[in-house]
């Protein structure tokens, strides 16, 4: 059931990589005043989103990172990066253009991250965790960098949720005989569904709610102390 020498087509991962880096551009756009950014802040943010999740796939498998064995690589990102930027004006007024594109590239990098971990043996479960992590990850350096709020941290519309549905799927199809390639095609699909259906819909997990100490404190007076006796 594993292939130690599975490896993701460059064009696919190279594709995976453009993709994150428009997004990258999409999302440097949004900056104005004195946090805009120049040409080499948008290539940065496209090379953190294109490549970030590669990389965080591969350390966690134990592999030497694939992004860091071709020039093609960095060459994508940042080029796909500096040429969102210079269509940000059209892009912008496409709103549904830029949800379908941050869906597709978390079902991708999420299906690449776990069908490589499955193909390298890993278990079910740690290979859906390598999936979600790969899918995050580029977003996830990205704000740190830019020194903003995690996004995957806080309410919002389902992120991690949708590229764990696409992993754990892909996970299933697979032990039930299904091949890597059509099961990441599918699980791509589903995660995509379910981010453009989250943000349609505005759906979001609960949200953590602070804890009435107050009330805890008066309900837990009301409980007797018992002393021990000074016999």
């Amino acid at each position: 059931m594993t292939d130690p020498l599975f490896s993701i087509p460059l064009w696919a991962d190279l594709l995976g990589v453009g993709l994150g880096g428009v997004q990258g551009a999409m999302f440097a756009s949004g900056f104005q005043g004195q946090r805009r950014l120049d040409l080499l802040g948008v290539a940065i943010i496209g090379i953190m989103i294109g490549m970030g999740g590669g990389l965080i796939r591969d350390i966690l498998i134990g592999q030497p990172p694939a992004t860091l064995q071709s020039n093609w690589y960095l060459l994508t990102a940042a080029g796909a990066a500096l040429v969102g930027m210079l269509l940000a004006g059209v892009f912008q007024r496409l709103n549904a253009v830029i949800v379908g594109l941050d869906a597709v590239v978390i079902g991708m990098f999420g299906a690449f991250g776990t069908s490589k971990a499955i193909a390298f043996g890993i278990p079910p479960v740690p290979a859906v965790f390598i999936g979600v992590c790969a899918a995050a990850g580029g977003g996830m350096l990205r704000d740190v960098l830019m020194g903003l709020p995690v996004a995957i941290m806080h309410v919002g519309s389902l992120y991690a949720v949708a590229a764990g549905a696409g992993c754990a799927f892909i996970v299933v199809a697979h032990g039930l005989g299904m091949g890597i390639v059509p099961a990441a095609v599918v699980g791509i699909a589903v995660t995509a569904v379910i981010r453009v259906l989250a943000v349609v819909f505005d759906l979001s997990l609960p949200e953590q709610r602070r804890l009435h100490r107050r009330k805890v404190a008066a309900e837990t007076g009301l409980i007797p102390i018992i002393k021990p006796s000074a016999d």
